[in-house]
């Protein structure tokens, strides 16, 4: 006759046999974690990247700077009168530092494929493989979308704003001679051509975001009072202190906040019922 502690091991034995293995599955290595030091070294690599292709498109910028600089200025030339129209600097490094802004911003212009490029592939990592197959049309569609608010920004808000602000200061009540220098127009044109060109991404960050389950459209309908209040605060910080460059930029970040909740909508993972 056999032990109790016999009988009972070859219980265990079988209740071990009767329990199914867990299946083994093997790593990812397209999905395993990072370490933050990779990660920070990743950063690194692209930065530095996308650093020197904007210093190469700069350097190629710079032999047709005095014609940016003319085509830059149309707007305020327009907007000034006849007798009037001319800017002028106030000391004799001014126009060598316009241009140099100018020609990095015409090197950013160029070469913004390849940047944004760098942008997406720092954040590939975390995506799956069908997510990764999705992002040559999104780097596509960032510069795209970029140059749209660029083009927004210099064929209608410098247009109209230049207009009305340069003649509500020359009327009677001021009397008052527009002088405008170099470095404060061009300093100007830059941040509203980089302001609009950034906030016209916000439909693709929406559909980015959506992708990753950060956001939904029922989050953006939720908070879209708080979101129309951030609207206009940075309106305010990225434009000049005047009512009509802000409302120009506020405007259409409304517009494409609303455009975000129907993208976030159609991005979001169909359940199938």
């Amino acid at each position: 006759m056999r032990s109790r502690s016999s009988a009972m091991n070859d219980n265990e034995t079988k209740k071990a046999l009767q329990t199914p293995t867990p299946p083994i599955i093997a790593s990812d290595p397209d999905t395993e974690e990072m370490p933050f030091s990779a990660h920070f070294a990743e950063l690194r690599s692209r930065l530095i990247k996308s650093l020197a292709a904007i210093a190469i498109g700069t350097i190629a910028s710079f032999s047709f700077a005095p014609d940016f600089y003319a085509f830059v200025a149309q707007p305020v030339m327009d907007a000034l009168p006849e007798e009037s129209r001319q800017l002028i600097f106030l000391n004799p490094v001014e126009p060598f530092f316009v241009y140099l802004k100018l020609s990095v911003l015409a090197g950013f212009i160029l070469t913004s494929p390849f940047v944004f490029f760098q942008i997406w592939r720092f954040i590939a990592p975390g995506l799956y493989a069908h997510e990764r197959r999705a992002m040559i049309p999104l780097v596509f569609c960032s510069c795209l979308v970029f140059l749209l608010g660029a083009a927004f920004c210099y064929g209608i808000v410098l247009p109209l704003g230049l207009k009305t602000l340069i003649a509500a200061g020359m009327t009677e009540s001021f009397a008052a001679t527009a002088q405008i220098s170099m470095a404060s127009y061009y300093d100007l044109v830059i941040r509203l051509i980089a302001a609009f060109g950034i906030v016209f991404e916000m439909p693709i960050f929406s559909y980015f975001l959506t992708k990753l389950g950060v956001i939904n459209h029922l989050t953006l309908t939720r908070h879209w009072r708080i979101a129309i209040v951030i609207i206009f605060i940075l309106a305010a910080l990225l434009t000049p202190p005047d009512a009509i460059t802000q409302i120009a930029l506020a405007t259409p970040m409304c517009l494409l906040f609303v455009l975000s909740i129907g993208i976030a909508k159609w991005a979001e993972p169909k359940i199938n019922s």
